[in-house]
C-alpha cells in the first residue's frame, strides 16, 4: 500500500503541473492579450491567486506522499 502512496505522490505532483500550465496557458495569457478591461481582472486572478494555490497545494501533497508522510507504519 506504501509503495502506491508513493507512486500517487508523482501523479499529484504531474497533475499540479499539468493544472498550472493549462490555467496559465489556457486560460490567463489570453486574457491578457485580449487588452479588454473585463479580461484582466480574471488573468491577474488566474496568474497570481489560483495558480500558486492549486500548484503549491498538489505539489506539497505529492511531496509529503512521497516521502512518506501518509505511511501506515
Amino acid at each position: 500500500m506504501n509503495a502506491i502512496k508513493k507512486l500517487l505522490g508523482i501523479v499529484w505532483i504531474g497533475l499540479g503541473l499539468a493544472a498550472g500550465y493549462y490555467l496559465l496557458i489556457n486560460q490567463a495569457i489570453p486574457k491578457f492579450e485580449s487588452g479588454k478591461p473585463e479580461d484582466m481582472i480574471p488573468a491577474i486572478i488566474y496568474t497570481f491567486i489560483l495558480s500558486p494555490i492549486i500548484v503549491g497545494g498538489l505539489g506539497i501533497f505529492g511531496y509529503y506522499s512521497l516521502t512518506g508522510e501518509y505511511s501506515d507504519n
